[in-house]
């Protein structure tokens, strides 16, 4: 397993910026297991988005890119839930969803296609993996959402001076726009899966789950009856569990065999 960590360029941050990628091209000649029949295909590639306070590599599912042939790129992300700020240098979702997608591209030959290109994460990552996923259906066939933060409709109720105990207005105005409109711009996910929807576009393969004591299960559920009254097909999953990582590596585990088994 190679293990890198890549210094960058980045225009859309306007910064150097680092990622974390993980490419499974070595293997221990003498162990027989199912690598020869995972790797007579071509590698597919897993962007994995890390949470709020979270950095690249903080979650890395262990075996499975071996097993299942797949790469995994991990950008740092700060506390941006991949979008797009309004100031300067702070454009997360096009260097998430354009930028690093096409470095990958240039530089290893792979993600060349949403067929082989998948995306995932979890809480704040989560958010990110339903959100750049269908900014970008054109580069992504596949999204993964564990126990996502989806929160923008508690955002778009806040009020100037208010905030909850994870931040306060002024960091969610700056990172989300002004809430007053948030529910009716492209930073909500479900502006951009009916925009899918309506232009009759191809909606990437959605799986969802959340635990059934995480603090965010009602937000996960109602995503989910938003998908369902929309008829936009994906899984949703709940199981025993909080929003830690005792939950994400089994399902981790869940998705990754749905996306590349």
């Amino acid at each position: 397993m190679a293990r890198l960590q890549i210094e960058y360029f980045s225009n859309a941050l306007h910064r150097a910026t680092t990622f974390e990628m993980l490419i499974p091209n070595d293997f221990p000649a003498n162990i027989p297991w199912e690598k020869d029949v995972f790797h007579s295909r071509p590698m597919s590639t897993l962007f994995l988005l890390h949470g709020y306070t979270g950095k690249a590599g903080n979650w890395v599912p262990d075996g499975l890119p071996e097993k299942y042939n797949f790469a995994i790129v991990m950008p740092t992300a700060e506390n941006s839930f991949y979008l797009n700020g309004e100031a300067t240098g702070t454009a997360y979702q096009t260097m998430v969803g354009e930028e690093l997608v096409d470095y990958v591209r240039k530089t290893f030959h792979l993600a060349n296609g949403p067929e082989d290109t998948c995306i995932a994460g979890l809480s704040m990552g989560g958010f990110g993996a339903l959100h750049t996923g269908l900014a970008y259906p054109d580069r992504f066939g596949k999204i993964g959402a564990l126990s996502s933060a989806l929160i923008v409709h508690e955002v778009a109720k806040m009020k100037p001076g208010a905030g909850n105990e994870v931040a306060n207005y002024a960091y969610y105005r700056s990172v989300f726009g002004d809430p007053e409109t948030l529910l009716e711009r492209d930073e909500n996910p479900e502006v951009l899966a009916r925009k899918l929807k309506a232009a009759g576009a191809k909606i990437p393969e959605i799986y969802m789950c959340c635990g059934t004591e995480d603090f965010l299960i009602e937000n996960n559920r109602e995503l989910h009856r938003f998908f369902e009254s929309e008829g936009i097909t994906h899984e949703y999953h709940e199981g025993k569990g909080v929003h830690d990582m005792v939950f994400w590596h089994e399902y981790i585990a869940k998705i990754v065999e749905w996306m590349f088994g």
